[in-house]
């Protein structure tokens, strides 16, 4: 066993690393601070994130994987993004934001299904939030749904003003990307 080890690892070892087709950085922006320690950069060593407790990790991951998208370093994001997630399934409790971050990186990895099944935990937990919408928006757009595009859309115009109101953390935290949405929606 160790033999088929050292030869797979010998054959895997000089084979170029994948190359993933670009990604677009839907619910993140460049203005998002970074965590401090190596979360914000793609270059360079990462931190050892293996001490960090699982919602630190979590965060420090996503950073890492929109800093990357933002750069146009798809292998970063397709490399971190399994870690990421796994990182999510670790959360001993949840709230809004991880599941809008997870979100994120569903639709950046493919899984459009994978994020609207979180935007239906956020909206079973808060009727109205914007990040419900948002997600089922994008996911949409990802799955080339017009009607469910335009659905979520509307939504998001109607809980817009009365949800701005509320001054959630999270809405000041991910700002650009409901100023965006919002924009679009207002567009369309």
């Amino acid at each position: 066993m160790v033999l088929v080890g050292v030869i797979i690892f010998k054959v895997t070892r000089g084979a170029p690393p994948p190359v993933a087709p670009d990604m677009a950085n839907p619910g993140a922006s460049s203005s998002q601070p970074a965590s401090p320690g190596g979360g914000g950069s793609t270059a360079g060593a990462a931190p050892d994130i293996s001490q960090m407790p699982p919602r630190e990790r979590f965060d420090r991951l996503f950073n890492r994987i929109m800093t990357a998208a933002e750069q146009g370093d798809s292998t970063q994001v397709e490399r971190f993004t399994p870690m990421a997630l796994g990182a999510y399934s670790q959360l001993d409790s949840v709230d809004i934001d991880a599941r809008y971050h997870a979100a994120v990186l569903r639709i950046q990895s493919g899984d459009p299904a994978g994020a609207l099944a979180l935007a239906d935990t956020i909206e079973a937990e808060s009727p109205g939030h914007l990040f419900g919408y948002l997600i089922r928006g994008t996911a949409a757009q990802v799955r080339g749904d017009t009607a469910a595009q335009a659905r979520a859309r509307r939504d998001f115009l109607a809980h817009y003003d009365a949800e701005m109101k509320a001054n959630r953390a999270e809405y000041l935290e991910h700002r650009p990307a409901l100023d965006e949405f919002k924009h679009q929606a207002d567009t369309r």
